[in-house]
């Protein structure tokens, strides 16, 4: 298993686009993926479950991947979160 912690840097937070872009980055990926804020854990392959978290920018996530393919999966859903959801 592994977890990473990462910022919103993005103006607009996690809007419908970038969960979108989330969920399509995870899906091409067997492991398990999980997103946690203030206590809510969520499917991160789950476009509702990504929409639920409401999070503005500068909130904290800890995501959560575990499977097979953990290591490919962390490093490029990680990478897009780190890049602003390419709106910087």
């Amino acid at each position: 298993m592994i977890e990473k912690k990462v910022t919103i840097i993005n103006n607009a937070g996690l809007h419908t686009r970038p969960a979108a872009t989330i969920v399509k980055i995870a899906s091409q990926f067997k492991s398990d993926f999980f997103i946690r804020k203030d206590g809510l854990n969520i499917n991160g392959k789950s476009i509702i479950g990504v929409m639920t978290l409401a999070a503005g920018k500068g909130s904290e996530l800890t995501l959560t991947f575990e499977g097979e393919d953990e290591e490919q999966m962390a490093e490029a859903v990680t990478d897009y979160f780190n890049r602003g959801f390419d709106e910087l």
